[in-house]
C-alpha cells in the first residue's frame, strides 16, 4: 500500500459523519467528495448530457448566445452591470455633458469599455431567436444571471438555462418539446443513475423515484391560467388561513404555493398551465388574438416538488404590435434594433421556453435548496471560491 496523498485527520474538515448541508455549502472546494454532492454531481452531468442527446438527435442546432449583452431580454432591470471604470474612484467617472459642455446627472457609458451600458445577461433568448430565425430549430445551454435579491431556496444569482427556439411553431409546439424532453432526460436519468436515485430516495425524498416513473410514463396535464385560478379560488375559500397568499385572482402571479397546489393536489402530474393575462409577462409574448390581447401565448410547467420548472410562450412576431409593447414598458428600440429587424426582414411565427438547469437537478435528486445544485452557487452575500 503506497500513500499517494496525505490528509491528517486532527485538522480535515470534514469528519466521518453527516454534516448539514449549510455547512458544507461553506466548503465548496471539498464538499464533492461528500456522498450527497457527489451524487447530484454525477446526476446533473447525466442530465446535461441528456439534454444535449435529446436536442441533437431532435435535429436542433446547438447556438451559443454572448453572456455580456446591452439588452435586458426580461424587461425586468435587475442585471449585473458590467464596466471597466474605476468604481474606486468616484471623482474621475467620466459624467455626461449637455451641448454646453455642463455635467450632468449619470455616468457616460461612451468613455465605458464597450460604448454603451453593458451587463451580464438574463437569457440568452434573444440571440437564439436570430439563429431560429435562420437555421430552423435551435437550442442554447448556458449561464445566465439575475441581480434579484433573494435568499430563497430556489434562486441563484448565476445559473443555466436550457433555452429552446423554434421557427414555424406556436405554444402547442412548444409545451409539446418541452414535454417530450424533460420525459427523455428524465427517463436517461433512471437509466443510468439509479444507485444515485436510490440514495437520493432513502436519504431526500422516499416518494422521488415513483414521481420521476409518473414523468416518463404519464402524460402531462394542461389547463388554462383562467380555471388554475377558478380551482384556486375554490380551494382556499375552503380554509384561507392555510394559505400564505390567499387573494388569488385574474392577473395574479402564482406564487410557489399556488403552483405546488396544483401540481401535486390538484392534478398530481406534471402541469402545463397556459394563456397567462398580458400584464405579468414579458414584453416578446405573442398577445392572444381571440381576447383582444388581454392574455399572451404564454405557458409555464409546474412540477410536484417545485413548482414552476419551465417558461415559453409563442414569440411576437408582429413588428407593431411588438413596438407598442416596448413602448409601453419604456424599452428603447435603439437598443433591440437588431431584434425588431428580425420582424423587419422576412419574420415568422415561432416559440420557445426557459428550462432552468439547476431547478430540474433539484427535481430529480430531491434536494430542496438549489445552492446544492451546483458546484459553486452564487447569491445575495456569497460569491466565494
Amino acid at each position: 500500500l503506497r500513500i499517494v496523498g496525505v490528509c491528517p485527520a486532527e485538522t480535515y474538515p470534514l469528519a466521518k459523519k453527516r454534516h448539514s448541508l449549510e455547512y458544507l455549502r461553506t466548503l465548496a472546494h471539498l464538499r464533492p467528495r461528500t456522498n450527497t454532492i457527489a451524487a447530484v454531481a454525477r446526476v446533473r452531468s447525466t442530465l446535461a448530457g441528456s439534454i444535449h442527446e435529446f436536442f441533437q438527435q431532435s435535429g436542433f442546432c446547438y447556438v451559443q448566445t454572448p453572456l455580456i449583452t446591452a439588452s435586458d431580454c426580461e424587461g425586468a432591470g435587475e442585471m449585473f452591470r458590467v464596466t471597466t471604470l474605476d468604481l474606486d474612484n468616484v471623482n474621475e467617472l467620466p459624467m455626461k455633458k449637455d451641448e454646453e459642455g455642463k455635467e450632468l446627472n449619470g455616468v457616460d457609458y461612451e468613455e465605458d469599455f464597450f460604448g454603451k451600458p453593458a451587463f451580464l445577461t438574463v437569457s440568452g433568448q434573444l440571440g437564439g431567436e436570430t439563429h431560429a430565425c435562420a437555421l430552423g430549430d435551435i437550442y442554447t445551454f448556458g449561464p445566465t444571471f439575475r441581480a434579484e435579491n433573494s435568499q430563497t431556496t430556489r434562486h441563484l444569482a448565476e445559473f443555466n438555462m436550457v433555452e429552446p427556439e423554434m421557427a414555424f411553431a406556436d405554444l402547442d409546439s412548444a409545451m409539446d418539446n418541452a414535454e417530450n424532453m424533460l420525459k427523455h432526460v428524465v427517463g436517461q436519468t433512471l437509466k443510468k443513475c439509479e444507485e444515485d436515485l436510490t440514495f437520493f430516495t432513502k436519504f431526500y425524498d422516499k416518494g422521488l423515484k415513483d414521481r420521476l416513473e409518473k414523468v416518463v410514463n404519464k402524460p402531462f396535464v394542461r389547463v388554462a391560467y383562467r380555471d388554475a385560478i377558478t380551482y384556486l379560488q375554490e380551494e382556499i375559500a375552503k380554509d384561507p388561513s392555510k394559505w400564505q397568499f390567499p387573494d388569488v385572482e385574474f392577473g395574479t402571479d402564482l406564487a410557489t404555493e399556488h403552483e405546488r397546489w396544483l401540481a401535486e393536489t390538484k392534478f398530481n402530474s406534471c402541469v402545463f398551465v397556459y394563456n397567462y393575462p398580458k400584464n405579468i409577462k414579458a414584453f416578446y409574448m405573442r398577445d392572444n388574438d381571440e381576447d383582444g390581447g388581454e392574455t399572451v401565448n404564454a405557458m409555464d410547467l409546474l412540477v410536484p416538488g417545485v413548482g414552476e420548472l419551465v417558461g415559453g410562450s409563442q414569440r411576437e412576431d408582429r413588428l407593431d404590435v411588438l413596438l407598442a409593447k416596448m413602448e409601453d414598458l419604456d424599452l428603447e428600440p435603439e437598443d433591440y434594433w437588431w431584434y425588431l429587424d428580425l420582424r423587419r426582414f422576412g419574420s415568422v411565427p415561432h416559440a420557445g421556453y426557459g428550462l432552468g438547469f439547476e431547478r430540474l437537478v433539484c427535481y430529480v435528486t430531491g434536494v430542496e435548496n438549489i445552492r446544492e445544485a451546483i458546484a459553486f452557487p452564487r447569491y445575495p452575500g456569497n460569491a466565494e471560491f
